[in-house]
């Protein structure tokens, strides 16, 4: 059976809210299978399902870019190693530069972009190997996320860790911030419940009828306690249908009608988001260093 370290247990703590112990024995119920731990506490324990914001897994920032006429616009996220060189200015303007040349050269291949030539005859990919040099950390051009609409564009960024770009139609430049700065709090995964793909409702619904059958009730019962939890499910993921974080006691769809507007699409970016971060043991550290100087 895999080892199951402390590690793996703060992670799985993380994703689910719950007790050092618990994730524990899960863990261990499940071989250490990261994935299947979630999934067994969520039966047992009625646990969302991790969102977003607790898998933070990386440095570095988002860039963010829109058009004066805010028809065109871009989000790039650029990673670095530590927070110390995420907050360096070379980086954050590095970033910057980036979205504004994703947007305007209509490039989301970070591939792409990196080697993109600048008027000064300097390729982007250069820039990022002189800023190492400089700053001493690796830097990667991680993803971009591009926008053009017909309608208008709105972006929100929470420091430089969370970056949000809406594409709404109708209402104004106010509403658009509101709506990211919305979507950065409440992190919806799409737009409205048709967005929802079959395998994740097929897979809540799964997690949801294991959950009801621990209560003992009959099937038929169970089955209207699953669907109440599916439509709870629905709200909560989507953007339309999820409370309003400036007035809780109307839902962004009714704040949109309210407006004459809709929107159709948003993209949001969170620094490091699914990606294992690289833990060190500091003992470990101290040790391997000493048995190099020997």
């Amino acid at each position: 059976m895999a080892e199951i370290t402390a590690s793996m247990v703060k992670e799985l703590r993380e994703m689910t809210g719950l007790g050092m112990m618990e994730c524990k024995k899960a863990l261990t119920e499940t071989s250490g299978d990261l994935k299947a731990a979630e999934d067994l506490l969520r039966i047992k324990s009625g646990a969302k399902a991790s969102k977003a914001a607790g898998r933070i897994a990386a440095e570095g920032v988002i860039g963010a870019y829109i058009s004066a006429d805010r028809k065109c616009g871009a989000l790039v996220e650029v990673n670095c190693e530590t927070d110390f060189v995420a907050r360096n200015e070379d980086i954050i303007n590095f970033a910057k530069n980036l979205a504004e040349l994703s947007a305007t050269k209509n490039i989301i291949d970070t591939v792409a972009l990196s080697d993109t030539n600048l008027p000064s005859g300097e390729t982007i990919e250069a820039i990022r190997k002189a800023l190492i040099m400089k700053l001493g950390e690796n830097i990667s051009i991680r993803r971009c996320g591009r926008h053009e609409t017909q309608g208008q564009l709105a972006y929100y960024l929470h420091g430089t860790k969370i970056g949000v770009m809406v594409d709404f139609t109708g209402g104004g430049e106010a509403l658009g911030k509101d709506l990211a700065m919305h979507i950065a709090a409440s992190k919806p995964i799409c737009v409205s419940k048709a967005q929802v793909s079959a395998d994740v409702l097929a897979h809540e619904r799964e997690i949801f009828t294991a959950q009801a059958a621990e209560s003992g009730k009959p099937a038929n019962i169970i089955e209207k306690m699953v669907d109440g939890r599916i439509t709870k499910y629905l709200a909560e993921i989507t953007l339309l249908g999820q409370p309003f974080v400036k007035d809780p006691e109307q839902t962004v769809e009714k704040l949109l009608a309210s407006k004459s507007a809709t929107v159709n699409d948003f993209t949001m970016f969170v620094v490091g988001e699914g990606i294992e971060k690289k833990t060190e043991n500091f003992a470990d550290e101290v040790k391997a260093q000493m048995e190099q100087a020997k």
